[in-house]
């Protein structure tokens, strides 16, 4: 059950749109359900005093307004409160008398009407539909006193919990307060209206989240957003230090024909300037250590950053499951700047889904744990070598290293979703496996062709070789991997990248050995595949099989040696200088 708090100053003009068509003809059979005495005139079935529902609808109006009017200037410019409560899909029909018992219990909670107060302010319930009702309210009580309505929002989603129990409808997860603001209705239509596919406050906060992801200063920051498309207007204090910033959409006005500017708090609690000047300093990107021998190849920019990503968000993973809340929030923000990086610059046939992930991952990254800001240097290095390299052709090794990353960032979102379903966040958690089930979708996308071509060259392995890795599979992962041979085998990837690891000069039970050590396989939806793109990472060999690019042999070897899997761990992804723009990248403007 979902409640949606809005106030206005227009008792009259929301009452004709509750009970008139709707916008698309949407509204059936408007009439109360419940009402501040129980003897409200009701304009949709009320037609014993007048026929005319107008009339009955202006008396209704004056009804409610009586307060306001007594009280003068004492009333609050915005005197109506508004509440609409809906059910959620797949819940049972509720009768009047349900939704006038939710009702009652709503201005109860929230302080409009409490029960057994005669001076409560006057309201009413209107049904126009199925699954749910708008509750008007007129915010002078009976002693001309205004209502206490503190947090009314949150005692309202607090009493609809307590509402879905008892009734037996559908639990949602509780809200923490840190989520970031809904749309209006009026934004929402607005949108429909002039053919948008999202209002412009989520455009607007999807522009900044991106304009943020790895960027190194304030002014780099501010000038990817008016790249990305976005206006963008600073508050200046009389020293002339910036105060904060707002940002609209190029063609976006009110009715005055005036640009519609939103805050950066208002998009988010995290996108304020002063919380984003904390993650640009305390986070800053610094650049990784000098690359080893094996890592300096012919691959393009946009394939080695997502390689040296790929070590990261696998380091990240592994810092999930400690118990060290502060650190853990901050690779929750890094981990969401690396979505929101490979996001911007990823490949056509990816794009998509790999968005939705990043937007389902952003609530994710808020909670009331404090994040510590200096654990996501190596991370935010990582979304801006990402961004700085541009985005990726979608064949190729940039394709084969976006599906070795995008396997790794399922790994990472699911960890998220277990350290906050630990700590009771149930938001976060379910926003984690949303974006969980979206980069599935994205890396079956990325890996479809690399993968079938590594099926078919170990199919195509001798006999001799072939049997022999499977073998060393079955000693090492028994009760992991489908046994080769059967209908259902699916280790021809896996046996073909031991083979070509053991051709570029390792020993590859223990380079198997070194893949499984690195972190646990029991959240990976196949096995073999994760463990693929680690062996093929860590051997440094091409991600996509149909690459030529080697190794020297004495280079392999040295990167699965004990000291060099340590380095390689710690390495974060180079920052480099340029600052060529993605032509992938979305623009805001829809």
């Amino acid at each position: 059950m979902v409640p949606d708090i809005g106030r206005g100053s227009r008792t009259h003009g929301l009452l004709v749109y509750l009970y008139g068509p709707g916008r698309r003809e949407e509204h059936t059979d408007a009439h109360l359900v419940g009402s501040w005495d129980g003897f409200a005139p009701d304009p949709g079935r009320d037609t014993s005093l007048d026929p005319d529902p107008k009339v009955t609808l202006a008396r209704l109006t004056a009804a409610l307004d009586l307060r306001v009017k007594q009280a003068g200037d004492r009333a609050p410019a915005k005197h109506v409160w508004h509440c609409s409560v809906r059910t959620a899909p797949g819940d049972r029909r509720l009768d009047d008398e349900e939704w006038n018992a939710v009702a009652q219990r709503i201005v109860h909670a929230t302080g409009i009407a409490p029960a057994g107060d005669p001076d409560g302010c006057r309201w009413i319930a209107v049904r126009h539909a199925e699954d749910h009702i708008h509750i008007v309210a007129t915010l002078v009580r009976g002693d001309l006193r205004n209502p206490r309505l503190n947090y009314d929002f949150n005692k309202a989603q607090a009493e609809c919990r307590r509402i879905e129990k008892e009734m037996g409808l559908r639990r949602l997860n509780a809200g923490d307060g840190t989520a970031a603001k809904n749309p209006s209705s009026a934004e929402k239509f607005k949108a429909e209206r002039t053919g948008r596919p999202e209002t412009s406050r989520e455009t607007l906060r999807e522009a900044v989240r991106r304009a943020v992801a790895g960027a190194d200063s304030e002014e780099e920051f501010f000038t990817r957003l008016r790249e990305a498309g976005a206006r963008v207007k600073l508050r200046h204090a009389p020293s002339g230090d910036a105060l904060g910033y707002n940002v609209a959409l190029p063609g976006d006005r009110n009715r005055d024909g005036d640009p519609v500017w939103y805050p950066g708090s208002k998009l988010a609690p995290d996108l304020s300037l002063p919380k984003i000047r904390l993650r640009l300093t305390d986070g800053a990107a610094e650049p990784s250590a000098p690359a080893a021998a094996a890592d300096r190849t012919n691959w393009s920019p946009p394939a080695r950053q997502r390689r040296n990503a790929t070590v990261i968000a696998e380091r990240s993973a592994t810092l999930l499951e400690r118990d060290e809340d502060g650190q853990d929030a901050a690779q929750l923000v890094g981990v969401g700047e690396l979505l929101d990086a490979v996001a911007q610059t990823s490949p056509a046939t990816t794009r998509a889904e790999l968005a939705a992930a990043a937007r389902a991952f952003e609530r994710a990254t808020r909670s009331h744990v404090r994040a510590e800001r200096a654990d996501t240097r190596a991370l935010r290095s990582a979304a801006r070598g990402i961004v700085q390299a541009g985005g990726a052709l979608g064949r190729g090794e940039d394709g084969g290293t976006t599906a070795m990353l995008v396997s790794t960032l399922v790994l990472v979102t699911l960890a998220a979703a277990r350290w906050h379903s630990a700590r009771g966040h149930a938001q976060q958690a379910h926003a984690s496996r949303q974006a969980a089930a979206h980069l599935r979708t994205a890396y079956r996308q990325a890996a479809a062709t690399p993968m079938r071509m590594l099926h078919d060259q170990g199919r195509a392995l001798p006999d001799a070789q072939r049997l022999m890795h499977e073998a060393s599979l079955r000693a090492v992962l028994p009760e992991k991997v489908v046994r080769a041979g059967g209908t259902e085998a699916r280790t021809d990837a896996l046996v073909a990248t031991l083979a070509q690891a053991e051709r570029a000069g390792h020993d590859s039970e223990a380079l198997l050995r070194q893949a499984i050590d690195m972190r646990e396989l029991d959240s990976a939806d196949d096995v073999n595949d994760v463990l693929v793109w680690r062996l093929r990472r860590i051997a440094q060999l091409p991600a996509h099989p149909g690459d030529g690019a080697r190794r020297p042999q004495a280079a392999t070897r040295q990167a699965t040696t004990p000291s060099n899997r340590t380095s390689e761990r710690n390495t974060t992804a180079a920052a480099p200088l340029g600052t060529a723009q993605d032509p992938n990248r979305r623009s805001p403007r829809r």
